[in-house]
């Protein structure tokens, strides 16, 4: 009885720490996202040194929150949204809007993805 107990009470820990990991990467998701909507409407108002301190303050948002994404993601989508981050910094720097406002969408998807990927939901064990 007292494995049983102690069992129960494992699996219960392991499905409230995921339950708080999904819920921690949907914040900062949301909160990388809210920065990249600001980029895009400078970008759009071709406010280029507004967005080039918007794209910096993100990449110092994704280096801090993103410091324990690793230990619960899968590495490769990490570099890949490094990857894409710098590509973003540099159109911004060249001002070439199309390929800074098609690299921030795609650098969105990429973060909102995350979450839905590492969701508790049956789709995702199955």
């Amino acid at each position: 009885m007292r494995l049983l107990s102690a069992l129960l009470g494992l699996i219960l820990v392991i499905v409230l720490l995921g339950f708080w990991v999904n819920h921690s990467l949907e914040a900062t998701a949301k909160e990388l996202t809210h920065n990249l909507n600001a980029v895009t409407r400078e970008i759009k108002e071709a406010n280029w040194d507004e967005a080039g301190r918007g794209i910096a303050a993100m990449e110092e948002n994704w280096d801090h929150m993103g410091k324990w994404w690793p230990v619960v993601l899968d590495h490769q989508e990490m570099d890949n949204i490094e990857f894409s981050l710098a590509k973003a910094k540099a159109y911004i720097e060249e001002k070439e809007m199309a390929l800074s406002l098609g690299q921030l969408s795609e650098l969105k998807l990429m973060i909102l993805h995350l979450p839905e990927r590492e969701a508790l939901t049956l789709r995702n064990i199955f």
